[in-house]
């Protein structure tokens, strides 16, 4: 077997190396003057989304100031559903707003049909960015994981409640099933695209995973996630799949055994020990730094991390926060870490 020379990908095939690689999710974003300033350029948030180059520019962003051993593709979950015909909106201060999708009625609404054209930008800036990272760079594409997905379009939004999409989901399975069944084809058909068009590993964010009890787990957590790395592994075995399943506790386990990812990210709330014992004993894991330590900073930030990589960091591990980069993080903390990372174990 031959092995990748970048270290991220040499990691995800479970190897180790000299200290672990490291990303942030969340790694350009408002934490950056540079950031802001192309965000107010670009108009609005989904603009930038879609203007190629201003995208591709605040995915460099990170890269020029920390090095990262990995560079996600800048975009958002909701692309998805703006691609199928729910109307999007990113409000200032409140965040996304969706035309909600409720019942199986509400789905004619969606199509496929103007999908990919939709997408066309976003995989222009793939296209920009395979030879605008560094040659150790990896390149990361992504997608919001089914469950969280449907999550946004049935509330219209962000919620703490969960009682729309819940409800739907508890009274009327079959038809919350189909809107699954959607979102499933659709984000395989947008995963493939951009692996045809460059990126070398994928996450899937399942945010919202944590709010299901264990049966609704396993029907809308679990399942369309293995769906989506079964299709994608039938003509791209070789491309590297992160599941994030955010909020899972003891149900990571199982998501692991029934999945078939190939590395697992962990949110902050996991035990190193636990997560060293059983998890990393089958698969390389990313994570989990709490994001407001990075805000934090100084020995507290310092100590943790010297934590994560003695428990973590000799078997095969990517570094990484247990959720994204928060706004209010100096950007110099970013580079304490990038520091403490980049000279362990010394």
């Amino acid at each position: 077997m031959t092995f990748p020379n970048k270290l991220f990908l040499r990691t995800l095939t479970g190897k180790t190396s000299s200290r672990p690689p490291f990303w942030l999710m969340r790694q350009a974003g408002r934490y950056l003057p540079e950031y802001r300033a192309v965000r107010t350029q670009a108009g609005s948030f989904l603009a930038l989304c879609f203007d190629p180059a201003l995208a591709t520019e605040v995915t460099l962003q990170p890269l020029r100031r920390y090095d990262m051993d990995a560079a996600i593709l800048f975009s958002d979950i909701l692309v998805v559903p703006h691609a199928l015909g729910q109307k999007l909106d990113y409000l200032d201060g409140e965040g996304p707003r969706l035309e909600p999708i409720r019942t199986t009625q509400d789905l004619l609404r969606l199509s496929q049909e103007r999908f990919h054209q939709t997408l066309a930008p976003v995989y222009e800036t793939i296209d920009r960015l395979k030879t605008a990272i560094p040659a150790h760079t990896a390149l990361i594409g992504f997608a919001g994981s089914p469950w969280t997905i449907a999550t946004y379009m049935v509330e219209g939004g962000a919620t703490k409640e969960f009682v729309e999409v819940k409800r739907w989901a508890y009274r009327d399975p079959a038809g919350f099933s189909a809107l699954i069944d959607l979102i499933v084809d659709a984000t395989i058909d947008y995963l493939s695209a951009q692996i045809r068009t460059g990126v070398e590993a994928i996450q899937l964010f399942d945010s919202w995973a944590g709010v299901l009890p264990e049966p609704a787990f396993r029907r809308f957590v679990i399942e369309p996630t293995r769906r989506i790395v079964t299709a994608l592994k039938t003509h791209n075995p070789e491309i590297p799949i992160i599941g994030f399943p955010r909020g899972a506790g003891l149900l990571y386990l199982d998501y692991v055994r029934g999945t078939g990812i190939d590395a697992l990210a962990l949110d902050t709330t996991v035990p190193l020990i636990w997560a060293a014992r059983t998890l990393q004993t089958r698969l390389p894991i990313q994570g989990n730094l709490d994001p407001v330590l990075l805000v934090a900073g100084g020995s507290p930030m310092a100590e943790a991390v010297h934590e994560i990589l003695h428990t973590l960091g000799p078997k095969p591990f990517i570094f990484n926060l247990g959720h994204g980069v928060v706004q209010s993080t100096p950007p110099e903390h970013v580079a304490d870490l990038a520091e403490l990372i980049k000279s362990w174990p010394h």
